[in-house]
């Protein structure tokens, strides 16, 4: 087993339960771990025996661009997509942020964290 991880992958999306916030939109941050087998690759050198971390940033960067109210419905819909996506994933962890949120107080970031294994 190995892990592959992409650390803040950055967005500007329009996630909210505000209909302010579908219209103004913020900055948000995605951090997202895979666990899979990386034995192949690491002897033949090649793309093709590993999960291509540009497609994990595609995933990404894609769902974070459908609308959701909660950042639990975009989070899951990430793990649900990873997973039909690339079947040589056994688990997921991914982190989605919310930088700056409009909750009315002075604080960083709101995160939702999920964590998922294959069935």
């Amino acid at each position: 087993m190995g892990t592959i991880k992409l650390n803040n992958i950055r967005t500007f999306s329009y996630h909210g339960c505000l209909i302010e916030e579908g219209k103004i939109g913020s900055d948000y941050s995605v951090d997202l771990e895979i666990k899979t087998d990386l034995r192949k690759s690491a002897k033949t050198d090649d793309l093709a025996d590993t999960v291509d971390y540009v497609h994990l940033n595609k995933i990404v960067f894609e769902e974070m661009a459908i609308r959701a109210k909660l950042l639990e419905h975009v989070t899951h819909r990430i793990i649900v997509r990873i997973f039909k996506e690339l079947p040589q994933i056994s688990r997921i962890k991914i982190a989605v942020s919310k930088l700056n949120p409009p909750i009315g107080g002075d604080v960083a970031s709101v995160t939702v964290e999920m964590e998922e294994y294959r069935n």
